[in-house]
């Protein structure tokens, strides 16, 4: 009975610091202060933060078509950039592009009158903004459900 209790009072111990743990939901965004860029996929907007705080947005998005050209919600890292990217697919330009997951989904410049193939499209200023305030590494969460 004795080691019970004790079992219980580190589990229960244990629960209470992860909770405390969990970084906060930046208030007005689906995404958590630990974010640099932040999706909502339900609204069609995004958020760029730094330190917890939203530094740009919400700034409206184009995204995938959803099939085979979803934008695929999650946890994410900036992976590279580049200016004047050309897609490798479609040909199609994807100026001021910040590849964050797999399968070259970037932000980048583009209509967002119209669906993507995937990636977050971003009216020009944006995209601009996006790309330099973005740096390798940086987090990206991208979220499905309703903020």
């Amino acid at each position: 009975m004795l080691v019970l209790v004790a079992a219980t009072l580190v589990s229960v111990g244990t629960m209470a610091a992860a909770q405390e743990a969990a970084p906060p939901v930046v208030p007005g965004t689906p995404c958590t202060a630990t974010a640099t860029a932040c999706v909502d996929l339900v609204g069609l907007r995004a958020w760029l933060f730094r330190d917890g705080q939203v530094l740009r947005g919400p700034v409206p998005i184009s995204i995938g078509a959803g099939g085979a050209d979803s934008t695929p919600s999650g946890q994410f890292q900036v992976e590279w950039k580049n200016k004047n990217h050309i897609s490798g697919e479609s040909g199609a330009p994807m100026p001021y592009a910040v590849f964050f997951a797999p399968g070259g989904i970037a932000f980048h410049e583009g209509n967002l009158q119209t669906k993507s193939a995937g990636c977050v499209r971003l009216a020009r200023e944006e995209a601009v903004a996006f790309f330099d305030y973005l740096q390798v590494g940086d987090e990206v969460q991208v979220h499905d459900d309703a903020a």
